[in-house]
């Protein structure tokens, strides 16, 4: 018999704060994280000049060198979001986390990327002067979750996911299925980035980037006519997924619920999002859920701010859940955090679905008109009491995940 799983701490650090308070206080005061990079006007060739860094992130006097010789920055990030969310969940140095039914699930798109560089000057230059015992562990893709097992002390299975965009949520995803199946009895799960310039430069040789370099309290745009690309930010969030009984037995807060979760592929196109397809992912955590479309009353979409992404994200949300369903896309706000906007953006879809207020996409004016008909919140922010929210990303390789979350 399937399990319940609920949500029992959460924690995070963006370029709006690194509490739900001071996020929302930004978000009601018009803020958003994206800022001009004048450190990046050194690198030629690359178009954008725009990021959202998080500039009040330091590790060095919370932890011991010891603990962090093996971390760069995306798994610093990882760690003080999962300690964060521990301690929201009374587990923080708990006896339970070597118990052998504590794992961990975590993504990020890649390691910290200054880690290879002791690995090209060896191939470039023939010289290994800068590699060291840790340069491999720190830009590994599963750093950020090997990092968080050694550091928290985790026995259970580990789940590595970087697949890019959805690093965050099929982490979430497979962390509720391997509690819900009785395989983990608490699972530590999210998704972490760190920014770098090689980020940026991927989207921007594909002409994805905004250049609205002068203008950085425009963009990104997401689902507007007059968007011109994406933005990458930063950060890290982690949610404490642990058994319903186990939760209720230690008095554990419970603070959401996870009903569905459904993830497929294109099988297509390694750029180019198949509406098609990511339908089926929506309709594949309805049926996970045991929910008819209609029970949802809030999306959190990806809404990239891209072009051939947001039309085709709109048209799979319209196709299943209708036109009336309320979505934004926090990609405003915070830029593309990449591996960890799943992570992310469920951890805020949650504290607003707690609070009944929801915040409006950051820079949405006017809908452009290739985007399917939905309730776009645009604006100004929204108060809804929905029982289910579903959160939605959508990967490079046609990678495609959708959660869904009740109140409780």
């Amino acid at each position: 018999m399937a399990r319940r799983v609920v949500v029992t701490g959460m924690g995070g650090v963006t370029a709006l704060g690194q509490d739900w308070p001071s996020i929302r206080a930004a978000m009601e005061a018009g803020r958003t994280g994206v800022r001009h990079m004048p450190e990046w006007d050194r690198f030629t060739g690359i178009g954008t000049r725009l990021a959202a860094p998080i500039d009040d992130f330091s590790a060095e006097a919370r932890y011991p060198r010891k603990k962090t010789r093996t971390m760069g920055r995306v798994s610093l990030l990882a760690v003080f979001a999962t300690e964060r969310a521990l301690e929201a969940a009374g587990l923080l140095d708990a006896p339970v986390l070597r118990g052998g039914r504590t794992g961990a699930a975590y993504g990020s798109s890649f390691g910290s990327p200054d880690a290879v560089l002791g690995f090209y000057e060896l191939k470039k230059e023939g010289v290994a002067r800068n590699l060291t015992a840790t340069s491999y562990i720190q830009m590994m893709s599963h750093t950020a979750v090997v990092n968080i097992g050694l550091f928290f002390g985790i026995t259970g299975r580990i789940i590595p996911t970087s697949s890019a965009c959805t690093s965050g949520s099929q982490a979430i995803g497979y962390a509720y299925e391997a509690i819900r199946f009785g395989k983990a009895d608490i699972m530590v799960a999210g998704g972490a980035e760190e920014l770098d310039i090689t980020d940026s430069a991927v989207f921007d040789t594909l002409y994805a980037t905004s250049t609205r370099n002068d203008r950085p309290d425009t963009t990104p745009r997401p689902f507007d006519r007059d968007r011109d690309g994406l933005v990458i930010g930063e950060g890290a969030a982690t949610l404490i997924l642990e058994e319903y009984e186990h939760a209720r037995a230690r008095g554990a807060p419970m603070i959401a619920e996870i009903v569905g979760f459904g993830t497929n592929s294109d099988g297509n196109h390694v750029t180019q999002p198949q509406a098609a397809t990511m339908a089926g992912a929506l309709r594949l955590a309805l049926a996970d859920a045991g929910l008819d479309p209609s029970a949802i009353g809030f999306v959190s979409g990806h809404g990239t701010a891209t072009e051939g992404g947001d039309i085709a994200e709109t048209a799979a949300t319209h196709a299943v859940l209708g036109a009336g369903v309320p979505i934004h896309s926090l990609k405003g706000h915070f830029g593309h955090s990449l591996g960890a906007c799943g992570a992310i953006e469920a951890w805020l879809g949650i504290e607003m679905q707690r609070d009944g207020w929801f915040a409006p996409t950051a820079n949405l004016a006017e809908v452009d008109t290739r985007c399917a008909t939905l309730d776009y919140i645009m604006g100004a922010p929204r108060m809804l009491t929905p029982q289910y929210i579903m959160s939605n990303n959508f990967a490079f390789g046609g990678i495609n995940t959708s959660l869904i979350f009740a109140r409780m």
